[in-house]
């Protein structure tokens, strides 16, 4: 039959149709693509056959004069063209006409019914291809007719929810496709500020689209006002949802750039930190100077946009303050939130001026936020502090028992490494703090001296241990003499260096807060060098023991040496203590020549030799003289420089010799009064064992001259230290064995 034949030209001509669609592998990629053409341009040519159909029977219609035959015959046409579902809708379109709300002819009406899923294809092909001003065009056609059958079914029988809800929806569709154009619209504007850049007119096209809707929403809201009707899903508000797009859109920029966590990046914070800058910075001048050309002044919405990254950057500084923070990392947010957010660098560059004023705008993170992160960087600072130092003393200590000599400064004084670290690692932390404000850099600086005060206690506690273990075996360790000239040296270091702090990092009206820490701490220095150095001393005169013992002793008399290798000695040691700074040296120089005399005295008031006669005398007195001489001319040259007059301490041996040496007895009293006067700290004790050494006065004699003295006038050099004070004279005699 002829309708099989016209069956199987189609099935040809469609089978002749998808072998040319299909003629290469790539295009099978796409056969959903064509299928859902194809579907479109069926449903597309069913419409025109029903509409064709539909002005055949209008131009019928028109044809019968009689208007009731008209009527009848529109409600059989409506039910034979679209099926059951217009049985419903009958009654409404019967009434429309009836009260003459559409002016043209009511087969017009019915094509616009009919041609309806076909307009919605036709948008829906729009908004696929982009091109949204024309779909929303076409939409809002769709919706003014259906907008005004409703409300013509409205004002003719507002109570009839069944008809109104069979209005609503046959015209379902048209809802998805709002919501479908709402998609694209909100994507755009979710890459606004990259679509500025590329395609302005896409994003000027949203923004008319939305205007367009907001004066719909503006009608709608009147006419509710009046008559109380509203289409479904009016208002649709897309201005405030555009806003709540972009306010979204900033928060997820902002959080999106946390790129690592501490455990893969110890810089995490800074690098986050660092991110937001650049990006924030980037994103308000682009907005400043193009995006505020795509929307109409009353958007306001560079403002809008400013305010959205505030709030966005203060909700995640404020998530950042509450994570458990180390103390440079604490560092790193207040210095960024308190001093970056505002600087030159971010909201107070001048290409975002006069639009942003970066000291309007509202602190990031409370006031009460940024003092406890304040104190909780206190509290993590002082323990680290406390840490760092135990271990820089610890470390120290080990270079105290190596065997090689510690390093020399460019003067060549020997040092360690303990002053320099400890001083980097607080200037360290006072630049850190200096980055967040004046008042930190304060706080710390009173942490890091207050510190130092009681790590010097330490040291000084750890020089003595090492002096004690020494003592236990004077071979170890190797290097003793050295390390001890280091630790003495350091503590010229460290006053040093607690001055220029101060002079770096204290303002001067803060100096009385820390007068009294420093001069305990320069107690504290000068008692470590001072028994270092005298610990060092201890060194010498026990080498020397065994030739002071030699002193005034038969062997002495007779021409021993021992004056001479006390000298080499001392001066073996003095090339040592050439590694001492000055103020040290010079304190150690005077201390030796002073202990050397002392000693020497001492070994005079010892009574070791008693002389037999005036010619042992004599030759004693002159031996006494000549070392006195040895040592004068020692000391001199260890001074030399220092400009320290020592010439007194030799004196005195001197004026013993005198003593000692006087051929005439009746003159005893006088020699001895004059020493008296001269050293008035001598004791009768002294006196006794001196006339004892002399061996020619009776006990009477020495009786008469101690007692005579003590009524004698004194006349002592006003720079004479008392010497004799440090000299016990022993009560019982000396064996004959040390003669």
């Amino acid at each position: 039959s002829t309708m099989e034949e016209t069956d199987r030209e189609a099935v040809a001509t469609a089978v002749q149709r998808v072998a040319g669609m299909l003629q290469r592998p790539d295009q099978l990629d796409k056969v959903e693509q064509y299928r859902r053409r194809e579907a479109r341009k069926k449903a597309s040519v069913e419409a025109r056959l029903k509409v064709q159909s539909c002005q055949v029977m209008s131009r019928t219609l028109n044809l019968a004069g009689n208007e009731e035959l008209r009527k009848n015959h529109l409600h059989i046409m409506l039910r034979e063209a679209a099926g059951n579902f217009f049985e419903y809708f009958k009654i409404i379109s019967f009434k429309l006409f009836q009260n003459n709300y559409y002016s043209c002819s009511p087969a017009c009406f019915l094509v616009f019914l009919l041609s309806f899923p076909e307009i919605v294809r036709e948008t829906q092909d729009l908004i696929e291809r982009g091109e949204l001003l024309q779909a929303h065009r076409k939409l809002m056609d769709l919706e003014c007719s259906r907008d005004n059958l409703m409300y013509e079914q409205y004002r003719m029988d507002s109570k009839n929810t069944h008809d109104m809800n069979l209005i609503h929806t046959y015209f379902g569709d048209m809802q998805k496709l709002s919501e479908e154009l709402a998609k694209q619209l909100w994507m755009v504007v979710q890459r606004s500020l990259v679509t500025v850049r590329r395609d302005p007119t896409l994003l000027v096209s949203v923004v008319r689209i939305i205007e367009r809707e907001e004066k719909i929403d503006r009608r709608m809201l009147d006419r509710k006002k009046q008559t109380g009707f509203i289409p479904p899903g009016r208002p649709k508000k897309w201005k405030e949802k555009m806003f709540n797009i972009l306010e979204r859109t900033v928060s997820t920029r902002i959080e999106g750039t946390q790129a690592d966590t501490r455990e893969s990046d110890k810089m995490w914070l800074v690098r986050h930190l660092e991110i937001i800058r650049k990006y924030v910075l980037d994103d308000l001048l682009v907005a400043k100077t193009l995006l505020d050309q795509c929307f109409p002044p009353h958007y306001d919405i560079f403002n809008k946009l400013l305010n959205m990254y505030h709030q966005a950057l203060s909700t995640r500084m404020q998530e950042l303050a509450a994570e458990d923070l180390e103390a440079n990392e604490i560092v790193s947010l207040l210095s960024w939130v308190l001093n970056t957010y505002k600087s030159t660098e971010m909201m107070g560059n001048s290409e975002l001026s006069p639009e942003v004023d970066a000291n309007a705008l509202n602190p990031l993170i409370s006031q009460n936020v940024v003092d406890q992160l304040l104190s909780k960087y206190m509290s993590t600072l002082t323990s680290n502090i406390i840490g760092w130092l135990r271990k820089a003393l610890e470390t120290d200590k080990k270079d105290w028992i190596k065997e090689t000599e510690p390093e020399a400064d460019q003067d060549g004084y020997y040092q360690t490494t303990l002053p320099a670290i400890v001083f980097q690692m607080f200037e360290q932390n006072l630049q850190v703090a200096a980055q967040i404000n004046e008042d930190l850099k304060t706080k710390v600086l009173l942490l890091c001296l207050q510190q130092m005060n009681s790590f010097l206690t330490r040291y000084k506690d750890e020089a003595q241990l090492y002096k004690e273990e020494h003592l236990k075996n004077r071979q170890y360790p190797q290097c003793y003499v050295q390390y001890m000239i280091a630790v003495i040296n350091n503590c010229q270091t460290f006053k040093e260096s607690i001055i220029s702090l101060k002079r770096k990092y204290l303002k001067i009206e803060m100096e009385d807060t820390l007068s009294s820490s420093h001069t305990s701490m320069d107690a504290t220095l000068d008692v470590i060098a001072k028994e270092g150095c005298s610990s060092l001393l201890d060194e010498v005169f026990m080498d020397l023991e065994p030739h002071l013992n030699e002193l005034m002793t038969k062997k002495w008399l007779m021409g021993s040496n021992a004056v001479g290798t006390i000298c080499v000695t001392v001066e073996d040691y003095f090339n040592d203590f050439a590694k001492i700074k000055k103020p040290y040296k010079k304190r150690m120089t005077i201390e030796a020549h002073r202990r050397v005399v002392v000693e020497y005295i001492r070994a005079i008031m010892l009574k070791r030799i008693s002389f037999r006669n005036a010619e042992e005398r004599k030759e004693g007195a002159e031996r006494m003289i000549k070392e006195a001489e040895q040592f004068r001319f020692l000391f001199k040259k260890l001074a030399a420089g220092s400009g320290e007059d020592t010439e007194g301490l030799c004196d005195i041996i001197e004026a013993i010799a005198e003593v000692i040496k006087l051929t005439d007895p009746s003159l005893l009293y006088l020699e001895v009064s004059t020493l008296v006067s001269k050293y008035p700290d001598i004791r009768d004790d002294h006196i006794a064992a001196l006339l004892t050494v002399r061996g020619d006065a009776s006990r009477d004699m020495k009786q008469t001259i101690i007692e005579t003295l003590d009524q004698g006038p004194s006349q002592p050099n006003p720079n004479y230290v008392p010497i004799f004070k440090e000299i016990t004279v022993p009560t019982l005699t000396v064996p004959k064995l040390l003669k």
